[in-house]
């Protein structure tokens, strides 16, 4: 008798534990597929264009329906939206850990520049340019967001440059934050920049050297040579 009680109870217990899985499987699948829908997206959007890219394409590269893509976005704009979003959030995070490395100013620089070029394609597409042109409202959210960010960025970068004597004691800091933000946003533009002269990573490598050669010390320049020639070997 007792034995059949065990039992009973051992049954029960599984069966409780089968559906603690099933719900907590219910409750993960959808964000699971959320996040994929979201990765794939980008990487379409980056190699191919904010434009170029339907949602028939999405559908087909991830070998679901366009239903299940509109179970989790109510339309392209949504979607566009929410990958641009994640992406800035991810290079923001990634930018802010480098920051907290203590590293000297010149070498941070390198350090952000490496990482955002991982995380970005070499955009032949111009997504950039899409973006503003067909998402105008998503654009102007992102810049207001990126500049906020780099704002406290490379203030505190230029300052404490300027402390260890790597970066001219006469620099007016506001000005160099919005000038490197202009500069660093406008070679994006494919129309300034066009593809077939330019690629994404000599422009983001020549704009940072160009950017640092006009601020530095003596002190600094031998740091900044030596980064460049290191990057040539």
């Amino acid at each position: 008798m007792e034995l059949l009680k065990n039992h009973t109870r051992l049954k029960k217990r599984k069966t409780l534990e089968t559906l603690f899985v099933f719900k907590v499987s219910d409750l993960f699948l959808p964000l699971l597929m959320r996040e994929n829908i979201l990765h794939t997206a980008t990487q379409l959007f980056l190699n191919l264009g904010f434009k170029s890219v339907t949602m028939d394409d999405l559908a087909q590269e991830m070998g679901i329906s366009k239903k299940t893509i509109y179970t989790h976005f109510s339309n392209k704009g949504q979607l566009v939206e929410a990958c641009t979003m994640q992406l800035f959030g991810k290079i923001s995070n990634g930018i802010d850990a480098i920051c907290t490395l203590d590293k000297n100013p010149i070498e941070e620089l390198y350090d952000i520049k490496r990482f955002v070029m991982e995380h970005l394609n070499d955009e032949a597409a111009s997504p950039e340019y899409q973006l503003q042109k067909y998402y105008p409202e998503v654009h102007r959210n992102l810049k207001e967001k990126q500049f906020h960010m780099m704002q406290t960025c490379i203030k505190d970068n230029v300052e404490r440059g300027i402390q260890q004597g790597i970066y001219r004691a006469n620099l007016n800091v506001e000005f160099v934050v919005r000038i490197y933000f202009t500069g660093v946003t406008s070679i994006k533009d494919s129309r300034l920049f066009p593809n077939h002269l330019f690629t994404m990573r000599s422009l983001m490598e020549n704009y940072l050297e160009y950017h640092l050669r006009g601020i530095v010390t003596p002190e600094g320049r031998k740091i900044l040579n030596n980064i460049i020639n290191s990057n040539h070997e």
